[in-house]
């Protein structure tokens, strides 16, 4: 600076107030221009603050912008800047000994806080104007003192790691910054906060504001953790600029940077919340709640509740220009909800401290997830039809759909089919109907349904909510959302309710189950008659091994509890029992539901058509053709005996003469060789246990025989728990003194075997059974010798619910979490084989049907034939004689054609040994 420049400013720092008022036309302009060309900090410094301390008071609004702050205040950013990089630069120099360099850093700090002085001299001197200015009018203060705002709040936030361990040095001078800069920054958002721009606002104007709202956005991303009130205040600032002006600035904001950072600063607050939470947990709360982390926890929850807050606002306001975040959005939601009960990744937490949690950042959830129902984009991230989610986050999806439900009743149509209808066009991004998309998130929610995870259930009665599980919490909201369904819906529920019970997770379609009961019975009885017979006609159409048809018949058994005793009538003339190929659908109603004449019409039928496949069957040599027939029939049959508690007792003699009828044909050798006699062999066993009461001695004395052959010999599960139901009802049973010696040793035998194996769920079928069987019997001499040792500790230990080995809870955890990926694998090995699983024909009559010539041929070789004919004769023989022997210990004469019949078989012996030996 010149000699005469130095001049004049020790002239004019003479000067009088009014001095300076009658020479500010003449002297500004020399000051300015000299402030301009100042080289060194000091020169700038000290014009800059003769400016505003004596000039600028002097300065009328109107010539504000274009006689000073337009030609003073960028090259004061600009030496601000410059003094800021040369502490950056020195300051790694900085040292104790070097008093030099501490000196030199210092004065540029001072320096620096003087500049902010001169910038709060201006905000001063624009607020003690009555009116509001025009923001045209001071365009260069806000955005010069926000660039300044941020470098200094970035210094002191990063001071800690600039000065390392010589902080000391400069604290005093730094806290003074910090300070002035907080005052200056509260003085402008005052300041701007009086200036208002309307409608008719230049676009100048306009992008003043989106300048300043963007530049305190910056400031927000650098006081993040520096002081909470001024993050606060700046950030309500921030919003409420963008709400006042919304009109005008809406299509300049960065509503990305805006809505992440709002996102950002919530889960940060909330994780802190959640991590202090747990280190007072650990202290122990009530040691805790005048602890400095209890306080820091409050300051959090209330800043998470601030942003919540902020971000539903926001959203609200400007939903048409965040629809490209709507993913973020969905993320923000799934990670806040993970982290209270029920979620498995939740931490426990102190009931008092849990629920400041709720208050903070779940309750704004609800309002938050009501602000994006309407927007498109949100729908298609929730309903994605292959959404990619960890596997902490697959509950909170589930509960993020019930929640989305059960707010649909009371948003506009064009919301509802929004989420109810799923995509309807092509060109549409896919997306799934909200129903089917409740069920496909259930289904993925495994670990959670075995655990199984607890909610909060529905208040009944004025009855305090309950803990229930996930199954009867989505069951509830979903009947619920039924009931206010419009009626254009139905078929899309109807759609989903089909597609959930055909897939092969079987507690998804339990779920479906209930949700379709409940839709027949909160409609009409018609529309329950139609969806029955549907479900009727798909389960007749299903081959009776595919998990469809277990789902299927499970859904109509359900479903005929609800028709009228006209509509039961209407199914019993849409597919009647009499004919072979309706079974199918018979197999799975529980008689004892249906109105006693259509009951009674239903046994009739099913019974005679069982006399006459098992006559058609006996009439042709016992062709193993036929057997599938029989155990269709058969299968009749079981649902007839367990269909009611009483049977008429025509029915009983008739059910008792069938199953003694096979028990004489049945063949231990044959059933090991043929498969199809197993299910028969099960099917038997299941009908006897039901029939036990009537059934003679000597047919049990032979079911046992055949029994305890084929259990010697490797078995299906099902056939060997049927075998178990049979043996535990013999319970029901006293055994007449003649037929002890034969029976009860066999059954302490089979016992003995049972209880002796391996396989854990027939262990345990066999120790229920067993139990069972010990409590009620007559025969106690059956109970001790059926146990050895080893086998008598397991029933004593089952008897007292003992609990050998107890799984801890991270191990059980683990445990599901691989079984869950197993069964997943599982089910979609089943889903993705399609064949046979709707196009297996049924028998049309019950005459034989001839296999199709160019088939393999089924038949067995000669000697295969032989000995099962053989076996079958030796079988029956050997129960005569048992029948027989037992007769002649009581006295009991044996029938008087018994003898010639003897006869008979000795003749037709002789001839067939002929025979054979002639050929």
């Amino acid at each position: 600076m010149s000699q005469t420049d130095t001049s004049l400013l020790d002239e004019v720092v003479q000067w009088s107030q009014e001095t300076c008022r009658q020479e500010l036309k003449s002297v500004l302009p020399k000051l300015t221009s000299l402030h301009h060309k100042s080289d060194s900090w000091d020169d700038h410094i000290r014009t800059l603050k003769i400016i505003t301390d004596m000039f600028l008071p002097h300065i009328g609004l109107s010539e504000l912008e274009d006689e000073c702050f337009s030609k003073i205040l960028p090259k004061a950013v600009t030496v601000f800047h410059s003094m800021m990089k040369e502490i950056m630069d020195q300051v790694g120099r900085l040292s104790s000994q070097n008093t030099e360099l501490c000196g030199f850093l210092r004065n540029i700090l001072q320096g620096m806080m003087q500049i902010i002085d001169a910038l709060s001299s201006c905000v001063r001197h624009v607020g003690s104007f009555e009116e509001a200015p025009d923001l045209e009018a001071i365009r260069s203060l806000p955005a010069c003192i926000l660039k300044v705002l941020r470098e200094t709040f970035q210094h002191c936030k990063d001071s800690e790691v600039l000065y390392c361990g010589r902080l000391s040095l400069v604290a005093d001078l730094l806290q003074g910054l910090f300070k002035d800069a907080y005052s200056l920054q509260k003085g402008l958002l005052d300041l701007l906060d009086r200036i208002s721009l309307d409608s008719s606002a230049s676009e100048e104007e306009v992008s003043h504001i989106v300048t300043v709202i963007h530049g305190l956005l910056d400031i927000c991303s650098v006081i993040s953790n520096l002081d909470i009130a001024l993050y606060a205040s700046t950030w309500k600032f921030l919003i409420k600029q963008s709400l006042k002006y919304q009109s005008l600035v809406e299509e300049h904001l960065h509503h990305h940077d805006i809505s992440n950072s709002l996102s950002d600063n919530l889960l940060a607050f909330f994780h802190n919340c959640v991590e202090l939470a747990e280190q007072i947990k650990q202290a122990g709360l009530q040691e805790a709640i005048q602890s400095p982390e209890y306080k820091l926890f409050q300051k959090s929850a209330k800043m998470c509740r601030f942003f919540a807050n902020i971000l539903v606002r926001y959203i609200k306001e400007f939903k048409f220009f965040l629809t490209k975040y709507c993913s973020s959005f969905h993320q923000l939601y799934l990670q806040i909800i993970s982290k209270f009960p029920p979620s498995l990744c939740a931490p426990e937490l102190p009931t008092a401290l849990s629920e400041e949690l709720k208050a903070a950042a779940l309750v704004p959830m609800d309002v938050f997830l009501l602000q994006l129902l309407p927007l498109r984009p949100f729908a298609e991230v929730v309903l994605q039809q292959d959404l990619r989610l960890h596997p902490e986050q697959e509950l909170p999806q589930c509960v993020l759909l019930v929640s989305i439900m059960g707010q649909l009743s009371c948003q506009p149509e064009e919301v509802m089919q929004l989420w109810f209808a799923g995509s309807q066009f092509s060109e549409e991004t896919p997306r799934l109907p909200l129903f089917q998309a409740v069920f496909t998130s259930f289904r993925r929610c495994h670990v959670e349904r075995n655990v199984p995870v607890l909610l909060p259930g529905v208040m009944l009665k004025g009855q305090a909510q309950v803990q229930v599980t996930l199954h009867q919490h989505i069951c509830v909201h979903l009947c619920a959302s039924v009931a206010v369904l419009p009626p254009e819906y139905l078929p899309v529920l109807e759609r989903c309710l089909v597609d959930a019970v055909l897939q092969a997770d079987t507690q998804t379609a339990l779920l479906a189950t209930d949700v379709w009961c409940f839709t027949a019975r909160y409609g009409t009885a018609e529309l329950c008659l139609h969806h029955v017979l549907l479900i009727a006609q798909l389960v007749k159409m299903c081959t009776p091994e595919c998990y469809q048809s277990f789902h299927l018949g499970l859904l109509l058994k359900r479903m005929v509890f609800f028709m009228t005793p006209n509509h039961q009538m209407k199914l019993v003339a849409q597919f009647p029992p009499s004919e072979l190929e309706n079974l199918r659908v018979w197999h799975h109603v529980l008689l004892r539901v249906l109105s006693q004449d259509t009951r009674h019409c239903v046994q009739t039928e099913i019974l005679d058509l069982t006399q006459k496949v098992l006559t058609s069957w006996q009439n042709g040599g016992y062709k193993l053709g036929q057997m599938d027939k029989v155990n269709v029939v058969l299968l009749s049959l079981l649902v007839v005996v367990r269909g009611q508690p009483s049977l008429e007792e025509q029915c009983v003699l008739t059910a008792v003469k069938i199953v003694t009828q096979l028990w004489s044909r049945t063949s231990p050798d044959q059933i090991q060789t043929h498969p199809v006699l197993q299910f028969t062999l099960q099917l038997l066993l299941s009908i006897s246990a039901v029939l036990v009461k009537n059934i003679e001695p000597q047919v049990i004395c032979q079911a046992l025989l055949c029994l305890d052959a084929v259990v010697a010999q490797k078995c299906a599960d099902q056939l060997l728990l049927a075998a178990l139901e049979f043996l535990s009802s013999l319970r029901k049973v006293f055994v007449p003194p003649d037929s002890q010696s034969q029976i009860l040793p066999k059954l302490s035998s089979l016992f003995g075997v049972f209880l002796a194996n391996r396989s854990w769920l027939l262990h345990q079928h066999a120790l229920k059974a067993f139990s069972d069987f010990a409590e009620d019997t007559n025969h106690e001499e059956v109970v001790s010798q059926s146990l050895c040792e080893e086998t008598k500790t397991k029933v004593v230990n089952y008897l007292r619910k003992t609990v050998n080995a107890k799984e801890d809870v991270e191990s059980r955890l683990q445990r599901l979490k691989q079984e869950a990926l197993v069964i997943q694998q599982h089910n979609e090995k089943l889903e993705n084989n399609k064949e046979n699983v709707f196009n297996k024909p049924a028998a049309d009559t019950v005459e034989d049907t001839e296999p199709c010539p160019k088939k393999a041929r089924q038949e067995t070789s000669a000697e295969e034939e032989y000995s099962r004919y053989i076996q079958t004769a030796e079988s029956a023989l050997k129960a005569l004689q048992a029948l027989a022997e037992g007769k002649a210990n009581t006295n009991a004469p044996p029938p008087p054609w018994l003898e010639s019949r003897l006869q008979e078989l000795l003749t037709l012996i002789t001839h067939i040994s002929t025979v054979r030996h002639t050929t």
